[in-house]
């Protein structure tokens, strides 16, 4: 049989045989792979509804705004935009038009909007689309269309504006201002009498603006249209910084519409940045759960790797084994999670109501489906090639003898733990024998903790901002915070995972240990416990570290603002959750595993390693009586087990 032929057949029968195990990888490196292959899809997706917007409402190129300063000419204001439609590359123009904040009352919330006035007749730059009902008259008010469905008016309902009744005449869209909550882009001027929260826009006749208006002075808005509208933001950019460099008071201040393209498309966006950081925090997850995985793999199948030499088998094709049924599962969870992926994300690419159309179909390119298949492959070989290599390095006499590796002594440990309780002392002991697999734990615990912090931080920065406004329900807010939930569950569901995959090779590992201390007296309960110790430590360690790094992780990928914090119990809740949840998710297989029965264990010579890893921590009537007690806890060379 040739080398490829055997080494299939192999990872065959291992799939085969062992198809829990199985099922556990290709769902870990799916999840990963799917939350990827969504943010790769949704690239660009929002560009065609803001384009048929533009096209259809005749969106200008640039919008240029002025916030004078108190006590300034409103006249000399206006002459200042006024002049921009006479500038070079300039092609067509319309305002300038006075905006106001208003406080709104609709719908059964109050509100801050952005109220603009502008004339009965339509415009020759930016003529806002109607969807419902009819342009402004007086008396009457038109309401941006997400804003209006975020307080549930609708046309021939009342509203109020500081005080002052009118009829919502209308419902339009429109390509100059961003949709709810993004109209501030092109500037507010906010008041203290105006609640506090994200405007919207609202349009009304000239003359209901200008008396809307406080004590401070209005702001001024002007469309223009370009000869390259391609240039908008070169355009837009030099002209900015030349008045910032002259200091002009009350300059016009300029935003191209790529500006406002990228503003309209902000939920889409933000939820493609949530998704590829989730991405990586899962395939970090993803190489935990395969490395415990692979390395309880090769506990288990010490004897059958023996074999496997004694007929022959190199070093490299008993790696290759292990690694190969691997690879088979990272590409059948890659060929899975695009497919998951592509589906999913059109339920994400709704641009939202301010905009016209939909997004369409998402599409993967040939790079991106490359990308998620290398990141799956790369997952399974970072996370198998070290068990596979430890693996077959082992001697074929001990493999075929099954003999454990001896522990390393660690004398402070066994002095510290030799005055804790028997639970506390088998867990400490459990853990320090395996230091690479209890920091294994203690990551992908970090891993968690860190995307559970960051998103209940950014849940503390939409409430503290966004979340104002008398309750108004922010589209923004309510998709990012449903986009993060379905992570959060993902990333609590691949961590007990770990945790369960941890405990069964941890469990493996330590069958011996466990059977020689019920053999010397320990009850089940304290081996239970023990092994549940042994999980609790490490996650708490990972639970405190998480903190700071999740913290870390959203101020890394914030998009600008105040850096936010959540309530201090929130941390607190988390720091003690976590290792409970750790402790209760291994109460089941270390209660099975405490079951075992003493004698088929200690039949093993490898018992014998695990003696002197029992030194006098246990109760004094576990250890017999008299001189022996001492020999049995304590001696260097490790006697004949009785049982």
């Amino acid at each position: 049989m040739g080398r490829l032929a055997l080494v299939a057949r192999l990872a065959a029968r291992d799939l085969r045989y062992r198809p829990s195990e199985a099922i556990l990888l290709l769902l870990a490196i799916t999840a990963a792979a799917t939350t990827l292959t969504l943010g790769l899809v949704l690239h660009g997706v929002t560009s065609g509804p803001y384009e048929r917007t533009r096209a259809a409402t005749a969106g200008p190129d640039l919008v240029a705004t002025v916030s004078p300063a108190k006590g300034s000419s409103q006249p000399g204001v206006r002459a200042n935009l006024l002049a921009l439609a006479k500038a070079p590359g300039v092609t067509a123009s319309s305002g300038p038009y006075p905006v106001t904040l208003a406080a709104l009352r609709g719908g059964g919330y109050t509100a801050p909007a952005m109220v603009e006035g502008r004339a009965e007749a339509p415009s020759a730059v930016d003529r806002p689309l109607l969807t419902a009902g009819s342009w402004v008259r007086p008396g009457t008010v038109v309401l941006e269309r997400s804003f209006a469905a975020a307080l549930g008016v609708e046309v021939g309902n009342k509203i109020t504006l500081n005080g002052r009744w009118f009829l919502v005449s209308g419902i339009a869209v429109s390509a100059a201002v961003p949709p709810y909550p993004g109209a501030c882009l092109i500037g507010c001027y906010f008041t203290p009498s105006v609640p506090p929260g994200q405007p919207g826009l609202v349009w009304t006749t000239q003359q209901a603006a200008e008396s809307l208006a406080s004590s401070e002075p209005l702001v001024w808005l002007m469309n223009l249209r370009l000869a390259d509208p391609a240039g908008a933001t070169s355009y837009a950019n030099s002209y900015n910084a030349t008045q910032r460099a002259h200091t002009a008071l009350s300059a016009p201040y300029l935003v191209s519409w790529q500006q406002i393209a990228a503003q309209a498309g902000l939920v889409v966006s933000d939820e493609q940045q949530v998704l590829l950081v989730a991405s990586w925090l899962l395939c970090l997850l993803a190489v935990a759960s395969v490395a415990v995985l692979a390395g309880g793999r090769m506990v288990g199948q010490v004897r059958r790797v023996g074999l496997l030499k004694a007929v022959g088998a190199t070093p490299g094709l008993v790696a290759a084994v292990l690694l190969a049924e691997h690879l088979v599962l990272a590409l059948a969870a890659a060929a899975i999670g695009l497919a998951l992926g592509w589906l999913a994300a059109s339920l994400l690419t709704s641009p939202g109501a301010g905009l016209l159309g939909s997004a369409g179909p998402p599409s993967m390119t040939v790079s991106g489906a490359g990308l998620v298949v290398a990141v799956a492959l790369l997952v399974a070989v970072a996370a198998t090639a070290a068990p596979a290599i430890r693996g077959a390095r082992a001697s074929t006499v001990g493999a075929l003898a099954e003999v454990a590796r001896p522990p390393r002594r660690r004398p402070l440990i066994t002095r510290c733990s030799a005055l804790l309780p028997v639970p506390l002392l088998l867990g400490t002991r459990i853990a320090a024998r395996r230091p690479r697999r209890t920091l294994l734990s203690a990551v992908s615990v970090v891993v968690t903790v860190a995307g559970v912090v960051a998103a209940l931080t950014v849940h503390a920065r939409f409430d503290s901002s966004f979340g104002a406004g008398g309750g108004l329900v922010n589209p923004l807010f309510t998709r990012i915070s449903q986009v993060m939930s379905v992570l959060t569950v993902a990333l609590l569901v691949l961590s007990a995972v770990n945790a369960l995959l941890i405990t069964w090779a941890t469990t493996l590992d330590a069958r011996r240990q466990a059977a020689l201390a019920h053999a010397l007296g320990a009850t089940a309960g304290q081996l239970s416990a023990g092994l549940a110790v042994a999980q609790m430590l490490p996650a708490l360690a990972g639970a405190i570290a998480g903190i700071p790094a999740g913290l870390l992780l959203y101020a890394a990928v914030r998009t600008g603002g105040p850096m936010t914090y959540p309530p201090a119990w929130w941390l607190a809740c988390v720091v003690i959750a976590t290792p409970l949840a750790a402790g209760a998710l291994t109460v089941v297989p270390s209660r099975l595993a405490a079951r075992t029965g003493v004698g088929p264990v200690l039949q093993s010579e490898a018992a014998l390693w695990d003696v002197s890893f029992l030194p006098a921590g246990l109760p004094p009537a576990t250890c017999g009586t008299g001189p022996r007690r001492r020999c049995c806890c304590s001696s260097r060379s490790p006697p004949r087990p009785r049982h």
